[in-house]
């Protein structure tokens, strides 16, 4: 695969800038996020709009940094919350725009508040459509029910799929006619599924060859159509032909309105965490540079998912070069980032720069062991570093007992 360069697109943004020196004073470690590369997705995703008149919207359990939604406002429709923390946050945040939510399962002592935040309520069951439906009806909410069309095209990632045996998301069509009646049915103004995680549009034009086939007789009586999200849209390889064939096809058979709701396609490649190294050991022949960054705290997705996050100067592949392994301080053996090679021998006190940091970071983060939480900056568009938090002691320690002492 060769070292990472500021010519891959996850290091793309610094092209301009010797990353080095850009981040030589910054506190590691240290989310950064480029507002430059953020407007570059938002563009993608606004001229998809434009050319089809689908609506995207901001998925928030992927990208959540709220200081940055006045500048993706103007390119998206709204936001899409998990639930109702999300759902405020996206109604404060970007006024003005479309919230919606989907959840597992609703909580009743929260569903009042929930409908002061959100336009468009998506429903996990048809029990749960039942229990809230009609007064979020008397509430003049768009209401949805989560399908799930059975139709699994993820390899490797069973974490991630939707569609996989058993799994508790959407509604399958044996239990759609089992369970809905036509009072009920008169409820839903939508349908919703979402299957895919970082793929391409051909497993979307798969997964809605499914939805046809399982549910196609329902959608001409529905005003929109969401199709999720894990579509990788402002990839570079991604096909956008085939996308726009699949909105368009749901548009003209069914008369819907379409929408999108990406996470990491926002913020793809728009985000950077760096870090130092504090101690170099060995053991068995394998060099080990512990860092300043930990994988189980601020990069959990690396342990979860798993995957190996790029570094700019080194290869996932060990071969030539100098061979590391990448590891955090924290107490647990397995807080391991994984294996490389560096075109450079490491050092301590030497920065490792991590690529593609924006999403599932900031935002899944914790402070096991006490570790601290990164801070994070924005990088402006004019190469200048704002930070944005002071995390401390305290936000540790708030989340583990009384404030009051």
């Amino acid at each position: 695969m060769g070292y990472k360069t500021t010519k891959d697109p996850q290091f793309a943004g610094l092209s301009q800038y010797d990353p080095q020196a850009l981040f030589a004073s910054l506190p590691s470690p240290a989310y950064v996020i480029d507002e430059a590369r953020l407007r570059a997705n938002g563009a993608v995703l606004s001229a998809l709009a434009e050319r089809t008149g689908c609506k995207v919207l901001l998925a928030q359990k992927a990208f959540s940094n709220y200081d940055f939604y006045p500048l993706l406002a103007p390119y998206l429709a709204g936001t899409e919350a998990s639930g109702l923390y999300e759902a405020r946050l996206g109604k404060e945040e970007m006024p003005g725009k479309e919230v919606h939510v989907f959840c597992g399962a609703y909580r009743e002592e929260e569903f009042e508040e929930l409908l002061q935040y959100a336009d468009h309520i998506v429903f996990n069951s048809i029990h749960q459509l039942k229990a809230f439906g009609p007064r979020s009806r008397e509430a003049g909410k768009s209401l949805g029910l989560r399908i799930n069309p059975q139709c699994s095209t993820q390899e490797g990632h069973a974490i991630y799929d939707p569609c996989a045996p058993g799994s508790r998301m959407g509604v399958t069509r044996d239990v759609w006619d089992k369970e809905m009646d036509g009072d009920t049915l008169a409820l839903l103004d939508g349908l919703h599924f979402h299957t895919l995680c970082e793929q391409n549009s051909d497993d979307l034009r798969t997964t809605l060859d499914a939805v046809e086939e399982k549910f196609g007789d329902i959608l001409p009586g529905m005003k929109w159509l969401n199709m999720g999200g894990g579509h990788h849209i402002t990839r570079p390889d991604y096909d956008l032909n085939t996308l726009e064939g699949c909105i368009r096809h749901a548009q003209e058979r069914w008369g819907v309105t379409v929408y999108l709701e990406p996470g990491e396609a926002v913020a793809l490649n728009a985000g950077y965490f760096v870090s130092r190294v504090l101690d170099i050991v060995e053991n068995s022949g394998t060099k080990i540079a512990i860092l300043d960054a930990s994988a189980a705290c601020h990069m959990p997705d690396v342990l979860e998912m798993p995957y190996q996050p790029p570094i700019l100067g080194a290869d996932t592949q060990p071969g030539e070069g100098h061979p590391f392994r990448l590891a955090g301080p924290t107490c647990l053996a397995g807080d391991v980032v994984g294996d490389y090679a560096f075109e450079n021998e490491l050092h301590v006190g030497d920065q490792v720069l991590f690529g593609d940091m924006a999403i599932y970071t900031t935002c899944k983060n914790n402070t096991f062991n006490g570790m601290p939480l990164p801070d994070i900056w924005k990088l402006d568009e004019g190469g200048n570093l704002h930070r944005l938090t002071r995390f401390g002691y305290p936000d540790f320690k708030m989340r583990l007992g009384s404030r009051e002492r």
